[in-house]
């Protein structure tokens, strides 16, 4: 069932300093999965089961195998479809702003706001998260 109006940000510039060797040299979710995935596989399949099918993977640190990888949207059955895609949004200097990092959370969304701005997608910060009323 595809959702409209909906798109998931998944934040893949992590370090993975506990990965220790394994993170040396490529960012945590390009690590190799079972010898046939990656680990950023999982959340860009959720989101293909899940109905999805705009994905912005915010990437940053040793971010060129996972910024190819990821940009194959064909791995996810349907992220490869008219419509939707999966997009690798690794940080970028704006002539307004000094930014050529993302610093945290928040800033990553920030800085990737005119990417959301452009699917006018119904906004969560979480699948679990709840507005009071």
């Amino acid at each position: 069932m595809k959702h409209d109006n909906m798109l998931a940000m998944i934040l893949a510039g992590g370090r993975g300093t506990r990965l220790h060797d394994l993170t040396k040299k490529v960012a945590k979710p390009a690590v190799s999965y079972g010898g046939k995935y990656r680990i950023i596989d999982f959340p860009l399949s959720n989101c293909a089961n899940s109905g999805i099918d705009i994905v912005g993977v915010l990437t940053q640190y040793e971010s060129v195998l996972l910024n190819s990888y990821a940009a194959a949207g064909r791995r996810w059955g349907g992220l490869d479809a008219k419509d939707s895609g999966v997009y690798v949004l690794p940080p970028r200097e704006k002539a307004d702003a000094n930014l050529d990092v993302y610093r945290g959370t928040a800033d990553a969304i920030s800085q990737n706001i005119d990417f959301i701005d452009t699917y006018s997608p119904r906004l969560s910060a979480d699948p679990l998260w709840r507005p009071h009323l």
